[in-house]
């Protein structure tokens, strides 16, 4: 690694509710709910621009996304996703590597991950080896085990950085 590394962790969690589709890692999962949100309510790409843009110190989610603006209505993730990519960029950032653990009692996601790591380094500009995708229950304890939403956590590590002084 060359230059200035900085982490940062992000945490997203939606409420699952029938009528919508369920969007992860970019990744239509069949199931028979979907994440309740402004957007695709895409949790694991949520809590993935929240951990790149606290490791650049460039504020959140819905500082550059606000909820209810028109023009992120049903959006992509994937689009805002990119967005944040070309922000980092712009600041002299790269990713290194992202690691996120997905929460959920269902559905399962086994026959999903590899499909979502392929989806992320793509918009990322990375290669798969550089993202990390698990998932995990709650053993049935809380809003997740109870089945009534999901939640991901993500750490991210980015490098380089304009010296932009003190």
């Amino acid at each position: 690694m060359n230059g200035k590394v900085r982490a940062g962790i992000g945490y997203d969690v939606h409420p699952l509710v029938p009528g919508r589709r369920l969007v992860l890692g970019g990744i239509d999962i069949p199931f028979d709910k979907g994440l309740s949100g402004w957007s695709d309510a895409d949790v694991l790409i949520h809590a993935i621009i929240d951990a790149l843009l606290g490791a650049a110190a460039l504020g959140d989610i819905g500082s550059h996304f606000p909820p209810g603006e028109p023009k992120y209505k049903d959006i992509s993730s994937l689009v805002l996703l990119e967005e944040v990519r070309e922000k980092l960029s712009a600041k002299g950032w790269q990713v290194v590597n992202i690691d996120a653990t997905i929460l959920a009692e269902r559905p399962k996601f086994m026959d999903f991950i590899e499909r979502m790591r392929q989806q992320l380094s793509q918009t990322l500009g990375i290669s798969t080896s550089q993202v990390s995708v698990k998932a995990s229950t709650s053993n049935g304890l809380g809003f997740v085990g109870r089945g009534e939403g999901i939640a991901a956590y993500v750490v991210a590590l980015i490098e380089g950085g304009k010296d932009e002084g003190i």
